[in-house]
């Protein structure tokens, strides 16, 4: 049994597949307490595994995009069969984390890792995408475990508009590695 915030169909809104078609399976919980996350990721259900697929297939129909986040999706035991099991679905599953809970993933899973205090080595070598939340300052620290990586993303935390201004410059600074990732699904109104 997982532990469910909610599922729902709409479009990826950051990083690389922003503007991709997805159904979101926000999982509950999350092990970390970020004072600045904007996510509620509250328990709202349990379901198996069988009954997120099916939900899943409810909300988005024929939809390939399944996108797990959280919270935190990877600390719950059961992450890895869901995975399994929308795979078995046609689904193409990417998932969304902090990187913080080491989790061996199929090598076509797209795992984009946010990272706000520490990272499990492993799971920032096996990221597809980086994405870092620039609150008044890139956090550079984290830079040298996605060495890996041809570009990292910088998305200011909020949209806040001194945030933008800081990963911008930055962007521009280093154009070869760094890109600016809003969040394009609350300028649209979107969840």
């Amino acid at each position: 049994m997982l532990q469910l915030s909610e599922i729902f169909y709409s479009v990826q809104g950051e990083g690389t597949w922003t503007g991709t078609p997805a159904v979101f399976v926000r999982l509950a919980g999350c092990n970390l307490s970020c004072d600045f996350c904007d996510t509620d990721y509250s328990l709202k259900s349990i379901a198996s595994v069988d009954d997120i697929v099916r939900a899943v297939r409810d909300v988005g129909s024929s939809c390939p995009m399944v996108i797990l986040t959280g919270g935190e999706p990877l600390a719950q035991t059961e992450t890895p069969g869901l995975v399994e099991a929308l795979q078995r679905d046609g689904r193409r599953v990417h998932i969304e984390s902090n990187g913080t809970v080491y989790a061996k993933l199929p090598e076509d899973v797209w795992l984009c890792v946010s990272p706000k205090e520490r990272v499990d080595p492993r799971m920032a070598a096996r990221a597809n995408e980086a994405k870092l939340i620039v609150d008044e300052r890139v956090p550079e620290e984290h830079l040298p475990l996605f060495a890996h990586l041809q570009s990292i993303l910088l998305q200011p935390e909020g949209n806040k508009r001194r945030n933008v201004e800081v990963a911008l410059a930055y962007a521009q600074a280093h154009p070869d590695r760094f890109r600016l990732s809003l969040q394009t699904h609350k300028f649209i109104g979107v969840r």
